[in-house]
């Protein structure tokens, strides 16, 4: 008794990502890695899942932690979770190697989390990031998003505007926090009620609140700048020097303080405003002084972002640019003998270096021209039987369909070689 056949999609929250969107995945990629090379950044991988504690110590009370991980118990009894950002996970591999400092690195990696599905933000999404561990220097904050800035402005990226605030150090932090927190007491019924809960546990959080209430009552809290000592002011002063001699544009923003709990000193964004408000952050991060310290490591600060790969190309989509053409053949083999030849010919041209493609299943002729015409080649190479008898081939430009020269097929690879020259690949 045979079985019923089952219809399966990707699990709600997930997608395919399908060509020619996954090539425009992958430039983007290349663009971050060549950009965060000439920062002197160097690749990093982790593991896609961690021990659920790593993720713990980015904020009991955060969303991220108490609603959307991913956690799961694996057969040897250990409490795992998908990693739902990037910045815990490097911050475990320093605490584990110990590398020289500052430790530059980059990533690329997909992150889980359970909730609700917005505007190119999935339950796995991509993004790409940046850290820097062991260095104090405000100079470093200013490089990070110098390497941010760069990579937006090189896909073409002109609505962008970088938002800055400070928190300054952990003493100034617990200061601010609990002032915070009086403000919000006495304005607890204006706030969302979903909002209401953590003026207790979390005050920095409901500054984050996208809720017209909440958004509202914060609009009139006190800032983490008036709460700055000396040390904090002159660590954000030497970050707006850098940005502004740099000639990266940037606004202050008091209310940003970035949701996670190792959050100090610069905090930033980078908004786009060719999306909607809501969902138009492209890049987020900051300084983290305390994060390494509460993996197991010894005390180090560091400064660092993550890019949301989709969100960008939201982006990208909303300016119109960043437009990347699916990579084509150069040559089409047009093969109506018994397909050997495109077998062979295909082969030899490519570990020549020059891309081409085939058709298969014995199709007609017109049906592999027509093949040669859609996948966007620019030559021909069509064998018959007379072809294969002389040992040659006709070579006809698909451009000027009239164009056509029969060329010895032992030359073949060495006349599409100096042709391509001047041909896109």
């Amino acid at each position: 008794m045979s079985r019923k056949a089952v219809s399966f999609k990707a699990a709600p929250g997930t997608r395919d990502v399908l060509p020619p969107e996954s090539e425009r995945r992958i430039e983007l990629a290349r663009v971050f890695a060549d950009t965060a090379g000439q920062f002197g950044f160097a690749p990093l991988e982790t593991p896609t899942f961690e021990d659920v504690g790593v993720f713990q110590r980015i904020g009991e009370g955060t969303d991220v932690v108490g609603k959307e991980m991913y956690e799961f118990t694996d057969r040897g009894d250990r409490r795992l979770a998908l990693r739902p950002e990037g910045t815990a996970p490097v911050c475990r591999a320093f605490a584990q190697h110990r590398p020289p400092t500052p430790w530059k690195v980059w990533y690329q990696a997909p992150m889980f989390r359970y909730e609700r599905h917005q505007a190119a933000r999935y339950r796995q999404h991509t993004q790409v990031g940046a850290e820097v561990l062991g260095s104090e220097d405000p100079d470093v904050d200013v490089e990070v998003m110098a390497l941010a800035h760069a990579v937006l402005q090189r896909i073409g990226l002109t609505r962008v505007l970088l938002l800055v605030n400070s928190m300054g150090g952990p003493e100034t932090r617990r200061a601010y926090a609990a002032a915070l927190q009086r403000y919000l007491s006495d304005h607890i019924g204006e706030l969302a009620a979903e909002d209401r809960d953590r003026v207790e546990s979390h005050p920095l959080r409901v500054l984050d609140s996208k809720r017209p209430e909440s958004y509202q009552v914060c609009r009139d809290a006190p800032h983490p700048a008036d709460y700055l000592d000396a040390t904090g002011h002159a660590h954000f002063e030497r970050v707006q020097d850098g940005l502004g001699s740099l000639k990266i544009p940037f606004a202050i923003e008091p209310r940003l303080v970035r949701g996670l709990d190792y959050y100090t000193h610069t905090t930033f964004e980078f908004e786009a405003s060719a999306l909607d408000a809501a969902q138009n952050t492209v890049c987020g991060g900051g300084r983290y002084d305390g994060l390494v310290e509460d993996l197991g490591g010894p005390p180090t600060p560091g400064m660092g972002f993550g890019m949301g790969v989709e969100r960008v190309l939201l982006a990208c989509d909303a300016e119109s640019t960043f437009v990347v053409a699916g990579r084509q053949p150069l040559v089409w083999v047009v093969d109506v003998t018994d397909g050997a030849a495109a077998r062979d010919l295909t082969l030899e041209m490519r570990r020549a270096g020059i891309a081409a493609d085939r058709s298969f299943d014995h199709r007609s002729m017109r049906s592999q021209m027509k093949a040669a015409d859609r996948s966007g080649a620019r030559w021909a190479v069509i064998i018959g039987d007379k072809e294969l008898l002389d040992g040659t081939v006709a070579l006809r430009d698909l451009r000027a369909a009239t164009h056509q020269e029969t060329v010895a097929r032992e030359r073949l690879v060495e006349v599409l070689a100096a042709r391509s020259q001047s041909e896109p690949q």
